[in-house]
C-alpha cells in the first residue's frame, strides 16, 4: 500500500470514529432505511450499453491530492445538471473532505439536481459510511480492493445489498482481482492508475480483460482522454466508463462528455 492510500485510511479510520461520537449508527439506520429512493446503478449503465452507447460514469471532483484543486468555479448542481443533458448514465461524487474537498452536500445537491444513479466516492473501510452513504442518497458505493481485506470487502458489500445499493469494486491488478472476483456485484472497475507510481496505461485494462470471467460488467477508470482511447476499450468490448478530471477541467463538463464520448 503506498504512503499516500495509508495516510487516507488513517485519516478515515479518526473520521469514522468522530462520526459515531456525534450520531449513533443505529440512528442513522433507521434515517438510511426510511429513504425509499434508490435509483439503479448498475441498471442504468446497462441501459445505456443495450442501446449501443457508453454507459458514462461522469464524475463530480473539486480536487485531488496529486493534482490540488482541478475546477475553481466548482458547482455541483450545474455540473450535474450538464452531465445529465449530455448523455451521462450515472454521477460520481467525490465525498471525501481532506484530500479530495470533497462533500457529503455536494453529493445531495447532484442527486437532487437530476435523475441520475449517484455514487458515492469515497475511501469506505466501515459499515458506519455504508449506512451514512445511503442516509445521504447514494445509489451506489465503491469498495477499493487495495484498501480492504476480503472479508471486509464481503461484509460492506453485504450490508450495501441489504440497503437497496449496488457496489463498484475496484482493483488495480491481477492480485485484487482474485479478491474482488469473490464479491457478489458485477460492475468491476479496473483502474488504470499504478498506485505506486501514480503513472497510467490503458494496457492495464486491457492485460486484466481475459482475467475476468463472463457475466462481469467492467468499468475502465483512469487514463480517458481522447475518442481514440475510447475507441480502443470499446473494440476490446468495455463500454463502460468512468471519467472525472478531463471533465472537471472543461468549461462545459457536460458538453466535454459529449465530445469524447458521442
Amino acid at each position: 500500500m503506498n504512503d499516500i492510500l495509508k495516510k487516507i485510511l488513517d485519516t478515515k479510520k479518526v473520521e469514522v470514529a468522530t462520526a459515531r461520537q456525534m450520531r449513533s449508527e443505529a440512528d442513522l439506520l433507521r434515517e438510511a432505511k426510511n429513504r425509499k429512493d434508490v435509483r439503479g446503478f448498475i441498471r442504468a449503465i446497462e441501459d445505456k450499453i443495450a442501446q449501443g452507447k457508453p454507459g458514462v460514469i461522469a464524475e463530480i471532483k473539486k480536487a485531488s491530492p496529486s493534482k490540488g484543486v482541478i475546477r475553481e468555479n466548482f458547482n455541483p448542481t450545474e455540473i450535474a445538471t450538464s452531465y445529465a443533458a449530455h448523455g451521462a448514465a450515472c454521477l460520481s461524487v467525490l465525498t471525501d473532505v481532506q484530500f479530495f474537498q470533497g462533500s457529503y452536500d455536494y453529493l445531495r445537491q447532484a442527486r437532487a439536481a437530476c435523475a441520475l444513479p449517484v455514487l458515492r466516492k469515497d475511501f469506505i473501510i466501515d459499515p458506519y459510511q455504508i449506512v451514512h452513504a445511503r442516509a445521504l442518497g447514494a445509489d451506489c458505493i465503491l469498495l477499493i480492493a487495495a484498501a480492504l481485506g476480503k472479508n471486509q470487502m464481503l461484509e460492506l458489500e453485504n450490508l450495501s445489498i441489504e440497503l437497496g445499493m449496488d457496489v463498484l469494486v475496484e482493483v488495480h491488478d491481477s492480485q485484487e482481482l482474485e479478491v474482488a472476483l469473490q464479491l457478489k456485484t458485477k460492475l468491476l472497475g479496473i483502474n488504470n492508475r499504478n498506485l505506486r507510481t501514480f503513472e497510467t496505461s490503458l494496457q492495464n485494462t486491457i492485460d486484466m480483460l481475459p482475467l475476468v470471467p463472463q457475466g462481469k460488467l467492467v468499468v475502465t477508470e483512469s487514463a480517458i482522454v481522447s475518442r481514440e482511447d475510447v475507441a480502443l476499450m470499446r473494440s476490446h468490448n468495455v463500454n463502460a466508463f468512468l471519467v472525472g478530471e478531463r471533465f472537471m477541467r472543461a468549461d462545459e463538463p457536460g458538453q466535454a462528455l459529449q465530445e469524447l464520448f458521442y
